[in-house]
This record gives C-alpha cells, sequence and structure tokens, in this order.
C-alpha cells in the first residue's frame, strides 16, 4: 500500500505528464519538473539579463577574492561553493551522465549542457535569495538559513506565524530527501568496491559508515573535510580526462560531430528517437546540477560575504562546475570508448568498461576510488544542508540535529547492504517536492534579487 502511494507521487512528478507526439513515432515527454524548471530557467535568465554569460568573469572574480569573515565560525563565499559542489559532484556525475547516454545517446551530453545554462540563473536567484533572508546561527555559529527561511519570510512574517506551513513542507521533503541519497550512497559505494576490489559489501560499509561517522557527528568537522577532499576529487578527476582526451586527441572532432548530430536529431528524427535524446539530457541535467531544487541555498545561506549577489554569482558557478566541467569529464571518458566495447551496457558496468579500455585494471580501481570520494563528500554535504531545516522543524537544539544525523547513518548502513529499497525512490520524490515548493515563491520574490543585482552592477 505504501509502495504504491510512493510509485505514484514519483510517476506524478518524474514521469510523462504531457506526451508531444513527433515524425516517425517518437515523441517528447514532459514531466511536471521538467515543466516547471525549464521554462523558469528561460525565465530567469532573460530577467537577469542572460547573467551565465553577461556576468561569467565577474564569477571567476568573485572566486578568487580574498576572504573576509566578519562571523566567528561562519564560512566564506568559496567554502558555501565547495559544499554545494560536494553534493552536486557526486553520483549524479558519474551514473547519471551513463545513464543519460546509455538511454539517449551522445546527443543527450548537449542537453544536459543546454539544462545547466539555464540553471545557472536559477541558482544564482535562490542562492541570492537564502543570503537575504539568512540568519544567525546559535548552535553552530556563522548564518543560517535557505528555502525554508525564505519562503517562510513570505507567506508568514507579516502574520507573524511561528510557521510557514509551505516552509514547513519544504524543510521535511527535504530531510525526506536527503535520507534516500544516503541509502543510494551506501549502496553505490559498496557495488563498485566489490566489482573492483571483491570486498563484500558489509566491511566496505562498515568503514564507510564509521568514518561518516566521526566527521558529522562533531560540531564543526563538515567544512573543514570538504575544503580538502572537494578541490582534489574534482581536479583529479579533471586531469584523469584530460590524459585520455589528449592520449585519444585525434578522435575528439568526430566526438563532438556525433554529440551536436545526435542533439539536433539528424540521425534520431529518422528512428525515432529523438524524443529520448532530449528528454534523457534534460531529466539528467536537471538532476544532476540541482538548481531551483532549494539544496544548494542552505549551503548558500551559510556564506559570510559582503554583498548577497556574490553568493549568488559563486552558486551560479558552480553549475558550470557540475555539468559543463565535471559532466563533459564522465561523457568523454565514455564516448571516446569503441562503441561495440559498451554496446549493451548501463550503469557503473559501462563507465567501469570505459576505464578498463583507457586505463586497464588501474582504471577499474580508479573509478571506484574516485565514487567513493564523490559519493562521501555527497553525504557530509547533505547533512550541512539538513542543519538549517531540523532548525526549522525542532528549533535551536542539539538533540534534534544529533538524531537526524544518526538516522542518516543508518540509511547510509543499510544501502550498503540492500539492494534497494523503497526508501530511496523517497529521494526522488523528496527532491521533486522540495522543487514545488521553492518555486512557487522564486517568481514572486526575484524582483528582491533583481533589485540586489542592479545594486550590485551600479557599485
Amino acid at each position: 500500500m505504501i509502495q504504491d502511494i510512493i510509485q505514484y507521487i514519483y510517476q506524478l512528478l518524474w514521469g510523462d505528464l504531457i506526451t508531444i507526439p513527433l515524425p516517425k513515432g517518437s515523441s517528447i515527454g514532459l514531466s511536471l519538473l521538467v515543466l516547471i524548471l525549464i521554462p523558469l530557467g528561460i525565465f530567469f535568465t532573460i530577467k537577469t539579463r542572460f547573467l551565465p554569460f553577461r556576468l561569467f568573469p565577474e564569477m571567476l572574480k568573485v572566486a578568487i577574492e580574498k576572504r573576509n569573515i566578519t562571523q566567528k565560525n561562519s564560512i566564506s563565499g568559496i567554502q558555501a561553493l565547495i559544499i554545494s559542489t560536494a553534493t552536486r559532484v557526486g553520483m549524479g556525475n558519474l551514473v547519471g551522465v551513463v545513464a543519460a547516454i546509455s538511454a539517449g545517446g551522445a546527443g543527450a551530453v548537449f542537453w544536459m549542457w543546454i539544462t545547466a545554462l539555464l540553471g545557472s540563473s536559477t541558482a544564482f536567484i535562490e542562492a541570492t535569495l537564502a543570503q537575504l533572508y539568512k540568519e544567525k546561527d546559535p548552535l553552530y555559529g556563522g548564518f543560517r538559513g535557505g528555502p525554508a527561511y525564505y519562503i517562510h519570510h513570505f507567506f508568514a512574517s507579516k502574520k507573524k506565524k511561528k510557521y510557514s506551513i509551505i516552509a514547513l513542507l519544504f524543510a521535511i521533503s527535504g530531510l525526506i530527501c536527503w535520507c534516500g541519497i544516503s541509502q543510494v550512497i551506501g549502496n553505490s559505494v559498496s557495488s563498485a568496491f566489490e566489482n573492483a576490489f571483491q570486498i563484500p559489501p558489509v566491511y566496505t560499509t562498515i568503514v564507510l559508515v564509521f568514518v561518516a561517522a566521526i566527521i558529522v557527528l562533531r560540531k564543526n568537522a563538515t567544512v573543514k573535510v570538504l575544503d580538502i577532499i572537494v578541490p582534489i576529487m574534482a581536479c583529479f578527476y579533471f586531469l584523469i580526462t584530460l590524459f585520455i582526451i589528449i592520449t585519444n586527441i585525434t578522435q575528439i572532432p568526430s566526438v563532438f560531430q556525433q554529440i551536436f548530430e545526435e542533439a539536433f536529431g539528424l540521425k534520431q528524427v529518422a528512428a525515432g528517437g529523438f524524443g529520448a535524446v532530449l528528454m534523457n539530457g534534460v531529466k539528467r541535467g536537471l538532476f544532476s546540477n540541482e538548481a531551483g531544487s532549494g539544496s544548494a541555498p542552505c549551503a548558500a545561506a551559510a556564506a559570510d560575504m559582503n554583498h548577497p549577489v556574490k553568493v549568488g554569482l559563486l552558486q551560479s558557478f558552480g553549475v558550470f562546475i557540475d555539468t559543463i566541467l565535471i559532466c563533459s569529464c564522465s561523457a568523454m571518458i565514455m564516448l571516446l570508448t569503441p562503441s561495440h566495447l559498451t554496446q549493451g551496457l548501463e550503469g557503473m558496468n559501462l563507465l567501469q568498461t570505459a576505464m578498463h579500455y583507457h586505463m586497464g585494471d588501474f582504471g577499474v580501481i580508479l573509478i571506484a576510488v574516485i565514487l567513493w570520494l564523490f559519493s562521501f563528500s555527497t553525504f557530509i554535504g547533505i547533512l550541512f544542508y539538513a542543519r538549517s531545516n531540523i532548525a526549522y522543524i525542532f528549533n535551536d537544539n542539539w538533540l534534534s540535529q544529533t538524531l537526524y544525523k544518526i538516522l542518516a547513518l543508518i540509511m547510509l548502513f543499510i544501502g550498503g547492504l540492500a539492494t534497494y529499497t523503497f526508501v530511496w525512490d523517497l529521494g526522488d520524490i523528496g527532491v521533486g517536492l522540495m522543487t514545488i515548493f521553492n518555486m512557487i515563491v522564486l517568481v514572486p520574490m526575484s524582483k528582491e534579487v533583481i533589485q540586489s543585482l542592479h545594486d550590485y552592477e551600479h557599485k
């Protein structure tokens, strides 16, 4: 009964709500979240006067700006970017890209790029809003905030209510989502290590949970650990891809030709597959960069910077790092592998086969270690996100904060041993509901962000 309800909600959010027929029997299926995120991404891109393109040099400038902290235990803008990158640059960049190419071909990569460019504007709006309505954090020090707080301001501040229903639903959806993601992380890591090293899942899971517990149960260890892990893992993965590209440099023009030809359906329309190319790229792009879901603003609100727009620019830049750089790395690794080797493969088997082709047995081991780092940093990052949502629901107390961390660790352990549970679907449902509750206020509150952007550009 419960599983049927969960499956129904999942289909409502992520299933094809509208189907548009195309020539040769093809079609484009549009889910509710695609119908929300893509039009609003276009709207915010126009409203910010194409900010991802126009202010890209400013994003780079802010990223290397000298750190200036005014509150004890607060984090800098670049640290907030690292936290959000930790959760974005996770399994979506490995498993998600593999799934997009498996189902939609090389052309799906192009539509992931387009989705990211539109998502950059959405990420800017929600991150700047989070900065505008952040508040001091009495437990951890520094600042806290996010969609629950700016949604509350929109609906309940004038009525002076303690809670807003929409804000409360957002916070609950977030906590449900991150529990589901914890299980997926545990399973992905244990499966990858079993394939690469033949280590039984129970041993991998025990070590993973033990190390995670040491970090997340300490008061302020999260940011310090991510400061080290995220730049190292992202640069390492990028350098590996660069090595693979250089060793296959003569194939690069044909790979890009394949991406653009399949993206615009020059082959797929005739075969009736253009819809799969387009929608797999769009859906996986939305899943990967998280723009609009309201996750990253939980980190953005904690940043201590002298102008809200700077944090918005950094989070917009984070979408570029996630999809344009890291997702493209995964795509290149697979597309530079002869198609006959990967024919019929999907998931991690496809990626591990591609890495084996490029780097032998060492490549299979390498991708398992990279997945571990990506997944581990995602787990630590989502528990940072959870802080402000727990505080909104249960007020400021260590008991509720600690109990949720223990719950997430239990989910991480269960996921490492179980191949599938319905809680995984709860992760997808949670992020879908978060997106809907977040988007309800983004459009009306975007006026304040645009005013702040004008102020920043004027100064």
